[in-house]
């Protein structure tokens, strides 16, 4: 007997943690990139993020990143990643205590 289980939204976001911003080189999850994450029960996995800045080349890149780990979850059929700029990208309010001292925004 097969069980199709689906990964919790903590499970993808800890898939996402190793993915790296390409610009900055640090985590996407600690900067605060990933605004949302949602498992619905067709195993699809929509995953909402920003970029740095809008001009940002390789937004491409990162969502390929993601894509492929996401996929790499058991029980995961799709991936829909989506890019938004609302609420613009703030590293002051929305990454990890650890990342604003390597910003130096202490």
């Amino acid at each position: 007997m097969t069980t199709n289980t689906l990964p919790t939204e903590d499970q993808v976001m800890a898939a996402l943690e190793p993915i790296q911003d390409p610009e900055i080189r640090l985590g996407i999850v600690d900067l605060g990139l990933i605004y949302d994450v949602k498992v619905n029960q067709d195993a699809m996995v929509d995953v909402l993020i920003t970029l740095t800045t809008p001009a940002c080349p390789l937004g491409p890149v990162l969502v390929a990143q993601i894509e492929n780990a996401v996929m790499d979850l058991p029980g995961v059929k799709d991936v829909d990643v989506t890019i938004t700029f609302s609420p613009p990208w703030d590293p002051r309010t929305m990454a990890s205590d650890e990342i604003k001292m390597q910003l130096g925004l202490w």
